[in-house]
Formats: structure tokens, sequence, C-alpha cells
């Protein structure tokens, strides 16, 4: 474990619990920081990073993992959150079906 110095920052992986140690070994390497992983966090401790350039190497690590369409990201003050989309409950089922003509026939 490491002390928390002026650069520490923190990504809550929310629902994304099993890419823990690959986001970690992939910031790792990205920054060349300090970084540990724990339950549901990864810890990172680096002077040279900011919470922006970390928010954008989570985007990218997710991007590259095809979850973009699952997955977005928030900066809350030195922590990036992981949320999910939710799907919109009470949205209707678009009906399969023959659409009606629309062309009016002047004949």
């Amino acid at each position: 474990m490491f002390s928390w110095g002026k650069g520490r920052m923190k990504v809550n992986l929310g629902e994304l619990k099993d890419e823990r140690e690959s986001l970690a070994s992939f910031l790792r390497t990205t920054l060349k920081a300090e970084v540990t992983s724990q339950e549901n966090n990864v810890l990172v401790n680096s002077e040279k990073s900011s919470p922006q350039e970390l928010q954008r190497l989570v985007n990218k690590f997710i991007y590259h993992r095809k979850l973009n369409n699952k997955y977005w990201t928030s900066l809350e003050g030195g922590t990036v959150k992981i949320n999910n989309f939710k799907a919109a409950k009470n949205e209707k089922p678009k009906k399969k079906g023959i659409t009606p003509a629309t062309i009016k026939h002047g004949w």
C-alpha cells in the first residue's frame, strides 16, 4: 500500500468489478504511476496526472474493451466514477409489421 499524498485519485468501478485488475494494469503501464486495487476501487497515486487525464484514460480503456455502449464515466472531485446506462422502463416496444403507404395517388 502506498501513502496518500497530493496526487491521489480514485476510480470507482461500479458494476464493472470484473475488469478491476486489467484496468489497474492498464493505468499502471500508461501513467507509469503507483496503482493499487481494492474491492470496488482502483487507487492511483500520481503527481504528474490530473483527474481529467485519469478520466480520459478510463474512457479509453472502456472504449478499447468495447464497453462504451454499456458504461460511461463521470468526474466527481478526484474520483472517476464508472456508471452504466440504464434502459428506459416506460418505453414501449416498437411494433413490427408493415407500415401503411403514405403516398396519395392522384388517379
